[in-house]
């Protein structure tokens, strides 16, 4: 298949839905798909509709916007509101609550905050304001650790010193061991992310089935992709394997892209210990800037309070992180939290498990559809 269409074709959506009927049996099973992206597709397309209802598909740590604690967003905040400092952001982390307030607010306050489409961006602020310190809020996983990585490259490359990264780059693999030593959880599955496993590859997730023996597929973001690696879970049930499978062939490869992978290694280095929202500090889980860039790391030249700061006890983020709630049974779902007044950064981010479910009208436990062939 080559067009989007394609993989929203409803004949071919009917013909796999039959095939998934036939393998899903009696048995609860309970998929976790880790990242944000196909928490969207699931929710904007009806999937959980129209699979057998003992098949149940939970949210993981997946959103990079949705881990990050609030004390990182209040460090983010002290160097926005320092002098002569123009801090640049995506936009997806504007709104995004610290204990006190956002970004957005800063900004409102006389921050200068600005929202870029990426880190050249704000490298090029640099170039045509050097009168100014430029600083770019580095977020996400190892999907947009790469594009970080280069624009530190060419700053270095091309001499400009009024650049600097506040890091926040999180890696994929720790937080899902983390939630797999987790007592309080029993998964059947995983459904692997794709824009990750573009970089990193397959390789990297072999410790699932070995160690755990919970089978992956690494699957794409359209309808059928969904539902072909729900229906790849269920065959390796029948087979008795149990494996890590790459449904997203066209994109995913077994080594990932190693231009990628080399440029990380490059600039970053592993922290020895990060603090995710729902899951607590996890060793090595996050980036830091190798001590060979650190003329451009942002937490060595500015000042940052550097509190761990609890989350508001009304929020429920962390157990949707993790998968021990859907986000409609968070107390303030819905209610006094809504994407127009977010508590949690779950509620906040374009990738975030609760907008979903909001934005589509999953608002409470939804009923099934019966599958039949089209």
């Amino acid at each position: 298949m080559k067009f989007v269409d394609e993989f929203r074709d409803p004949v071919a959506v009917g013909e796999i839905l039959v095939e998934i009927a036939g393998l899903a049996g009696e048995e609860p099973l309970k998929f976790m798909e880790i990242c944000g992206g196909h928490t969207h597709t699931i929710y904007r397309h009806g999937i959980e509709q129209i699979l057998p209802p003992n098949i149940e598909l939970v949210h993981g740590p997946g959103c990079p916007v949705c881990v990050i604690p609030m004390g990182r967003v209040d460090d983010a905040i002290a160097v926005a509101e320092t002098p002569d400092v123009i801090f640049t952001s995506f936009g997806d982390m504007m709104r995004v609550p610290g204990s006190k307030s956002t970004l957005l607010e800063a900004k409102a306050r006389g921050a200068d905050v600005r929202m870029v489409y990426s880190p050249m961006d704000a490298l090029e602020l640099a170039v045509s304001t050097p009168d100014r310190e430029i600083v770019f809020f580095a977020v996400g996983f190892e999907t947009t650790a790469p594009s970080t990585a280069l624009t530190i490259l060419a700053a270095q490359k091309r001499g400009i010193k009024n650049f600097s990264v506040f890091c926040n780059h999180v890696t994929i693999v720790p937080p899902v061991k983390a939630i797999l030593d987790s007592p309080d959880l029993r998964l059947n599955g995983f459904l692997g992310p794709g824009h990750v496993s573009t970089v990193i590859g397959t390789r990297p997730y072999d410790f699932i089935p070995k160690r755990y023996g919970i089978p992956l597929v690494a699957t794409g973001f359209e309808p059928l992709d969904i539902l072909q690696a729900v229906y790849m879970l269920l065959a390796q049930r029948r087979d008795g394997r149990c494996e890590v499978e790459n449904q997203y062939k066209r994109v995913v490869t077994r080594n990932g892209n190693l231009k990628a992978l080399e440029v990380m290694s490059q600039v970053f280095v592993l922290r020895p210990h990060f603090e995710w929202r729902g899951l607590g500090f996890i060793s090595q889980s996050a980036l830091a800037l190798s001590p060979e860039f650190a003329a451009w790391d942002a937490e060595l030249r500015y000042s940052v309070p550097g509190v761990r700061i609890a989350d508001p006890k009304a929020c429920q983020c962390g157990e949707v992180l993790k998968g021990a709630i859907r986000p409609w049974e968070c107390k303030v779902f819905g209610t006094a939290c809504t994407p127009e007044t977010p508590i949690g950064t779950c509620m906040v981010s374009s990738e975030g498990a609760c907008a979903a479910y909001y934005n589509y009208g999953r608002l409470a436990g939804h009923k099934r559809i019966p599958i039949r062939a089209v």
